[in-house]
């Protein structure tokens, strides 16, 4: 698939089909993440691939999103922070934040290109899913993605996007449009 097809056709997905999606293309596509930037090239995130269907009810349950359950495998990202705090110390913070959007982003636009479905859950009690997967406390839950093959019976509508005119600007703030050269 080429990059600009999976970027306009990734979409949150929550019907998901029975079919199991062969565990191998989820690990390829988490590969896919070592290759995002990386403050110092000190590598933060963590992947965990659940397959356990007590556990991805757990952690449906911990989410208040039922459809998680549906999903035949849930990968949990997380980050360790400590090499990244201790060399950038108070901007570590934003370089941990960005990194894990890119290499989140990067194993989303894999998933994709796979044809497999997914949805971002970022809202969930981390001590809960901490607890349902042994994650250590100095390690932070970031999101977790439901993974499978979206059910043909309902397909999620392509939401519209905003207009390019409203989020660009040209040499400051506020200033939408450009100085002829």
């Amino acid at each position: 698939m080429e990059l600009d097809k999976a970027i306009q056709s990734r979409k949150s997905v929550k019907k998901f089909s029975k079919k199991k999606p062969d565990w191998r293309k989820i690990i390829e596509a988490i590969d896919m993440a070592r290759y995002s930037p990386m403050a110092g090239n000190l590598f933060s995130l963590k992947f965990i691939l659940v397959s356990d269907k007590e556990k991805i009810q757990q952690l449906s349950k911990t989410s208040e999103q039922e459809f998680v359950a549906d999903a035949q495998f849930v990968v949990v990202v997380c980050s360790n922070p400590s090499r990244t705090l201790n060399a950038y110390e108070e901007r570590g913070d934003n370089y941990l934040k960005q990194q894990t959007g890119a290499g989140i982003q990067t194993f989303l636009l894999k998933l994709e290109e796979f044809g497999l479905a997914t949805c971002w859950i970022g809202h969930f009690t981390d001590d809960k899913v901490k607890n349902i997967l042994k994650i250590p406390k100095e390690i932070n839950v970031e999101a977790f993605f439901p993974i499978g093959y979206e059910s043909g019976i309902a397909k999620t509508k392509q939401k519209r996007k905003i207009e390019l005119d409203r989020i660009l600007y040209f040499e400051e703030y506020g200033k939408s449009r450009m100085v002829k050269v």
